[in-house]
């Protein structure tokens, strides 16, 4: 299979692209810069590099990136910093993830088989399809989160344009949004349970998900019929396997 993948070069991206690989797919990936990836990934004759920023690319250009391709996944994100958490593009993600759909939507040749798209996304963002309460407290910090954090607003709107605007019936695509805990290193794939709604508060809790997990977990997803006709349209939560020791 044919898969894009956005944010390649990320803590989590560069594990996902290593996996797509190992399976054996074709990858496309759009980096800011190609030296960002190893040397030993850059040459592999599976991968294909394009050297740019992805919302620069006219539609056009997107459009013939992702023709052809089975899946696209996104693992785009803010980096940590201050022009990061407050300089432009504020809707990265959104922007991303609105523009690689209808990319797809405008390349698809009356195929018999939907595309994938899989979004990294966040534990702090609730699937509103379901009922999932928080706490007074917890509302009142996503609130102000939102309020003063423009990532936060990024988080919430990507995900809510795949539930809205593309749904659960779109002729062309199908969805995935996964939603991990906070984020550690891993240099391994370690036990990892999946989960329809958050094990605990995404602000006062202690659940943590590995980078590689994550990858691990979106790369099955592509690769596995079952497992993605069990998630698609929704928005699986991810722990690494202690959170149920907790």
């Amino acid at each position: 299979m044919k898969v894009f993948v956005a944010g390649a070069t990320g803590s989590t991206g560069k594990h996902l692209v290593n996996f797509l690989l190992q399976q054996g797919h074709q990858v496309v990936a759009v980096v800011r810069s190609i030296d960002r990836v190893p040397p030993e990934v850059r040459s592999h004759e599976n991968l294909e590099l394009v050297q740019a920023s992805l919302l620069d690319l006219t539609d056009q250009e997107l459009k013939n990136l992702v023709a052809g391709c089975g899946a696209v996944a996104s693992c785009l994100g803010h980096d940590m910093t201050f022009q990061g958490m407050f300089g432009q593009p504020r809707l990265l993600v959104t922007e991303a993830v609105r523009r690689l759909c209808q990319a797809i939507i405008a390349s698809d040749n009356s195929r018999e088989v939907k595309v994938r798209f899989v979004l990294m996304n966040t534990v702090g963002n609730r699937n509103r399809d379901l009922d999932e309460t928080i706490a007074f407290k917890e509302k009142l910090v996503i609130g102000i989160m939102r309020l003063l954090l423009p990532p936060q607003r990024d988080n919430e709107r990507a995900p809510e344009y795949l539930r809205t605007e593309i749904g659960r019936d779109h002729p062309v695509l199908e969805w995935t949004a996964v939603r991990p805990a906070s984020l550690i290193d891993q240099e391994t794939v370690s036990e990892y349970s999946l989960h329809q709604s958050p094990l605990q508060s995404a602000i006062f809790g202690v659940g943590t998900t590995s980078r590689i997990n994550v990858a691990h977990f979106m790369a099955v997803l592509i690769s596995d019929n079952a497992l993605w006709k069990k998630w698609k349209g929704h928005m699986p939560v991810i722990y690494n396997k202690s959170i149920q020791n907790k």
